[in-house]
């Protein structure tokens, strides 16, 4: 078992353009934390949703199930609740009903308390061209490193 769990969603940073960050915490119930700690979790296909109440939930997050857990075990791709203050609740909801933006989970971690956290994004989805220039930011960038390299 690690000491850090760090789960990333990568793609994440392709695909959306970032505008704010937040840091919420998950309600997680029976084995989901030991599959977490034993970093059996994907969030790379996952998105957040409001209901009609008002509160935020992920969306398609899987979870493995626990390896000893018997009947006790949870289900892989349930929807989980997140928690956040209902003041960043309501800038959040505002956001995604008026401009059309959306809710994206950036990364999975256990904070020092020993609580999983998820960070999630406020983002904006890039267009085709907007994915071409990063691609290309990044072969400019990854060259000039290696010419700087070079005459070290």
């Amino acid at each position: 078992m690690q000491k850090s769990i760090n789960i990333q969603n990568k793609k994440a940073r392709f695909q959306y353009e970032i505008l704010d960050k937040y840091t919420a915490g998950i309600v997680l119930t029976g084995t989901e934390i030991k599959s977490i700690r034993n970093c059996k979790a994907s969030i790379a296909e996952s998105f957040c949703e409001f209901n009609d109440r008002g509160e935020l939930f992920v969306v398609n997050m899987t979870i493995e199930e626990y390896i000893y857990g018997t009947y006790y075990n949870h289900k892989p791709k349930a929807t989980r609740k997140l928690l956040l203050n209902k003041k960043e609740l309501k800038k959040l909801n505002k956001e995604v009903q008026n401009t059309g933006l959306t809710i994206i989970p950036l990364r999975l971690f256990i904070n020092e308390k020993g609580y999983a956290k998820l960070e999630i994004a406020l983002a904006k989805g890039k267009k085709l061209h907007d994915k071409r220039e990063t691609i290309r930011d990044r072969d400019n960038k990854r060259n000039l490193d290696r010419i700087k390299k070079t005459y070290k």
